[in-house]
């Protein structure tokens, strides 16, 4: 190995055992990551401007192929632009949602719907988290429902841990589904070329055979708890819970907002057809939510996470040089060896490396790094890069299940627990969500291989 594929791998694993301790915030561990890759590895080391231009990859965005591509992909190295514009107009989109009180609203209509019983409440809870993470971030998904949850089981009197365990489960594995349901999954088919399509056909059917088993999982493990809550409630109690229409502040934003993103959400699934980038759907998201936001668009821009998209900058960089230095190429050259051209072997050691790391660390740096590893395999192992991809998205999506850090929605949810008096330790939540994870993940095995092989 050269010096500098070394200090690049040193400098990329210092960042992420920094992200794994947490104590410093994950974006400035990626931007100091990112300028030790730039200032050491590519300029002291390797002598080379050119390799910086190439990891910042600016010169793409200035291209109307970015925008509109047509029917090829957009191909790239270093930072990934289609992923930053296209998750930051999310965040736009997601933030005037939730002003108009879209979240709570779709969640307190769910809770009517059933008559505020606790277990069809648990199911449905469940399925909608499934369903929004196909569409909208996971760490959005968990940020209102783990609220809502919080809120009815105070009104009806159950315990809402088991639950938001449940629904990160749920929202991690229904995130698995489409391109646009998790940010790894935004990584990994704008850095591979696939469209919404490819991911709906591919990873959608088996994401909701494993939707259904932590389903039928779940209410075996917490079926005592719930069924002790599941009392009936009279009429004139039902009628002092808050209804859905409370969640609505202003009727005519909110119908407003509501189209965006049933506009958005038509962008997405037609996208192959019409040659739009995720970048420019991106775009146009946050283009209508300023139009409507009007006199409240700093507000709405304040909200978003910023630090999340700095985040994923710094990460890019720090991944380029891994990838400009050949050390991912190295990599994959070594998995491509020990499997001996088995191509069941090699998706197999995707699925599981991704399920079992993404559980301890952050899955979306671990997607980032595997993409140019899987592309290399195509190269010098001569495998398909769809299988591998699709084994990728899967087992980093749901592999986040296992333990409160293996997402951010896991974060996000627990966090907002403990803050309302609703602690999840490491304990409670890996006793229930890590069987369940491996559960999921060994019945994708065994349907990948009979689909794919």
């Amino acid at each position: 190995m050269t010096l500098s594929q070394i200090v690049a791998i040193i400098i990329f694993a210092a960042m992420f055992v920094v992200l794994i301790i947490g104590k410093v915030q994950r974006y400035i561990a990626a931007l100091i990551g990112a300028a030790l890759t730039i200032v050491v590895v590519f300029l002291i080391l390797m002598h080379s401007p050119q390799s910086v231009v190439t990891a910042f990859n600016l010169s793409q965005i200035f291209q109307l192929h970015f925008w509109l591509p047509g029917h090829t992909s957009v191909e790239s190295s270093g930072v990934n632009w289609q992923t930053i514009f296209f998750i930051g107009g999310m965040m736009v989109m997601v933030e005037g949602l939730a002003q108009v009180g879209f979240f709570r609203w779709i969640c307190l209509l769910l809770a009517k719907m059933v008559h505020y019983k606790v277990i069809p409440i648990f199911v449905a809870f469940l399925l909608l988290a499934g369903f929004l993470s196909m569409f909208i971030d996971s760490i959005t998904v968990m940020l209102f429902l783990a609220t809502v949850t919080i809120e009815l089981g105070r009104l009806l009197k159950f315990d809402p841990v088991p639950v938001i365990i449940a629904e990160i489960a749920a929202a991690n594995t229904g995130g698995s589904a489409t391109m646009a349901g998790d940010p790894p999954n935004v990584i990994i088919g704008t850095g591979m070329g696939y469209n919404f399509t490819d991911f709906i056909v591919n990873t959608g059917p088996l994401a909701w055979v494993g939707m259904i088993i932590l389903i039928i999982f779940f209410f075996i493990v917490f079926r005592k708890k719930l069924t002790a809550a599941n009392q009936n409630k009279t009429a004139s109690a039902i009628s002092t819970y808050p209804q859905p229409r409370e969640a609505i502040g202003d009727r005519r934003l909110f119908i407003i907002e509501t189209a965006i993103l049933g506009i958005v959400v038509v962008l997405l699934v037609t996208h192959a057809q019409t040659g739009l980038s995720f970048a420019l759907i991106g775009a146009i998201a946050t283009v209508l939510t300023v139009l409507v936001a009007g006199r409240r668009t700093t507000q709405v821009l304040k909200r978003v996470d910023w630090r999340t998209l700095v985040f994923f900058f710094g990460l890019f960089l720090c991944v380029s040089g891994l990838e400009i230095t050949g050390t991912l190429t190295a990599i994959a050259n070594y998995i491509g060896n020990i499997s001996r051209g088995n191509e069941i072997l090699v998706m197999t050691i995707i699925l599981w490396s991704s399920a079992i790391l993404s559980s301890i660390v952050d899955n979306i740096p671990f997607a980032a790094t595997m993409v140019p590893i899987i592309k290399n395999l195509a190269v010098v192992g001569g495998f398909s890069p769809t299988t591998l991809s699709w084994a990728l998205a899967l087992g980093t999506d749901i592999g986040g299940n296992g333990t409160p850090i293996g997402a951010s929605a896991n974060v996000v949810a627990t966090a907002i627990a403990e803050k309302e008096g609703y602690p999840i330790g490491w304990g409670k939540f890996c006793k229930y969500a890590y069987p369940g994870m491996l559960l999921v993940i060994g019945v994708i095995q065994i349907l990948m291989m009979i689909r794919y092989f």
